[in-house]
């Protein structure tokens, strides 16, 4: 039978042929197809060797990579997906995977099993450990079980074991054993100097891992248009969630996060899809593809259900793409990002004073935090590998530096998820909003807080009105910010003109 296995390589304009990269898959037959999404055995090795300089002779670097997760019984699964930390530096999308780093002798190890008769049986053969470690230029392997006596006999050593806070409990419950710890105590195990040294490596973009974002959003465009096209009364909610799944799935991707897909705007993140949209109501749609090396973007768009925004909808639609045009005009190095979303915050404040439902000096009524009646979250994330880029490693410590701290009580700030001065190299959403949320008027109107600023007679008439976001995705540049991606609609008259 001829090979059905497939490695893929990703750069910008160098055409790879898997058997000039990979001569030790030349002549091996396989069964069953598999695809492996990699860079250039390259990309890895440098990514390894600056870890372990920022590391220094220092101990195990232990990257741990996910393993398969039972939905309702054992040999049915949730749709697998590597950790992205492991991908960074290993680059294997296969589960039950872990890898060690010796910063003081260099030497690197990845940890897994063959495949048994059994398992050839149900995933047909499928290369071997070591053949996916050569890919990625990693010469020893050993199985899955013996990276416990590489852990102990570190720590037994009085050497450190630097690890990432885990985030899966199956990962939790390895590391306990290996650690010889109970479950409570692996978090004394976390590396903080790791946790650094990962994000300062991550958080700046390579041109290839640019390139890679750049088609994984313009995938999200065509998710986009595919569900302001097909937006029209009657339609359910779960029907338009089935078209961004298959713009999806025909470019051989799948959704980085679950798609919010709503009516209900104001609840930032629901996850209900079995509202019938009506005539006169708006649409919001918040829907980002990850592609095969995992990449991923992250767009948001507010259509009418019909061919045409209300007047009220039309106002507020403008006063948020006011905001994010003045937050985009700030975007360049040496800019805090806390800085810019209160920018927009001011913008979006003095907007709604236009419309009546704020009143007073809108630079106080930020100050004081009146605008978060409107909006409640923070302007934007990190992106990268994960919608949150590196989340499971602490917003602490991605979007925010030991200068400046994260707010933790402050409404409206304890959700901003990056505050940090921007660098060339760095990926980020734009994403203001206006959320009209009944149960928060009723409560502040009741404490009569911010009387100052919020008009609630007007406000109380805006009750069933929804809520409204705009996103984009942006590549911090030397000299300002590039959008990622192909162009998608913003404006109203754009908007307008997609529903036909």
């Amino acid at each position: 039978m001829k090979a059905l296995y497939r490695i893929k390589t990703s750069s910008f304009d160098i055409p790879c042929s898997v058997f000039d990269i990979h001569p030790i898959l030349l002549n091996k037959e396989y069964i069953c197809s598999m695809d492996l999404h990699l860079f250039d055995k390259q990309v890895y090795i440098d990514r390894r060797r600056i870890l372990k300089q920022n590391i220094g002779a220092d101990g195990l670097i232990l990257l741990l990579g996910n393993e398969d997760s039972s939905m309702n019984y054992k040999d049915n699964c949730y749709p697998f997906r590597q950790d992205s930390s492991f991908l960074y530096y290993f680059g294997l999308d296969v589960p039950m995977l872990t890898a060690v780093i010796d910063t003081d002798t260099g030497e690197e190890v990845i940890f897994g099993n063959e495949l048994s008769i059994d398992d050839i049986v149900w995933t047909g053969t499928l290369p071997t450990v070591n053949e996916m470690a050569s890919l990625v230029s990693v010469t020893q392997t050993k199985a899955y079980n013996q990276v416990i006596h590489y852990v102990h006999k570190a720590l037994i050593s009085g050497r450190q074991v630097h690890i990432l806070p885990p985030y899966r409990p199956e990962n939790k419950i390895k590391l306990a054993e290996w650690f010889n710890t109970s479950l409570g105590d692996v978090a004394g195990y976390v590396s903080p100097k790791l946790i650094r040294a990962v994000i300062a490596q991550r958080v700046i973009k390579s041109p290839l891992e640019v390139a890679e974002m750049d088609k994984a959003v313009s995938i999200s465009v065509d998710m986009q248009l595919a569900v302001i096209q097909n937006t029209r009364p009657g339609i359910k909610e779960y029907e338009l969630v089935a078209k961004a799944h298959e713009v999806a799935m025909a470019n051989n991707s799948r959704l980085g996060y679950p798609a919010i897909i709503t009516t209900h705007g104001q609840t930032l993140h629901t996850h209900y899809y079995g509202n019938t949209l009506q005539e006169g109501r708006m649409l919001l749609c918040d829907i980002g593809a990850e592609n095969a090396m995992h990449y991923g973007g992250d767009l948001t768009r507010t259509c009418p259900v019909g061919r045409n925004f209300t007047t009220r909808q039309k106002e507020l639609y403008e006063v948020v793409l006011a905001s994010m045009d003045h937050a985009i005009s700030m975007l360049k190095p040496g800019v805090r990002y806390k800085d810019i979303h209160l920018q927009a915050c001011l913008k979006l404040a003095d907007g709604l004073k236009q419309v009546n439902l704020m009143k007073g000096d809108p630079a106080e009524a930020v100050e004081a935090g009146a605008h978060a009646m409107f909006f409640q979250c923070g302007l934007g994330h990190m992106l990268g590998m994960d919608t949150h880029d590196m989340e499971d490693l602490g917003e602490p410590y991605v979007g925010y530096t030991d200068v400046l701290k994260k707010e933790t009580s402050i409404f409206g700030l304890k959700s901003l998820r990056l505050g940090r001065e921007l660098e060339a190299g760095f990926v980020l959403t734009v994403e203001p909003g206006i959320y009209i949320i009944p149960e928060l008027i009723d409560r502040w109107e009741a404490e009569n807080k911010y009387a100052d600023f919020i008009n609630y007679d007007v406000l109380n008439t805006y009750r069933d009105f929804g809520g409204i976001r705009i996103e984009d995705n942006f590549l911090i540049t030397d000299g300002g910010s590039q959008l990622l991606g192909k162009y998608l609609p913003k404006t109203l008259n754009e908007i307008e003109a997609l529903k036909g």
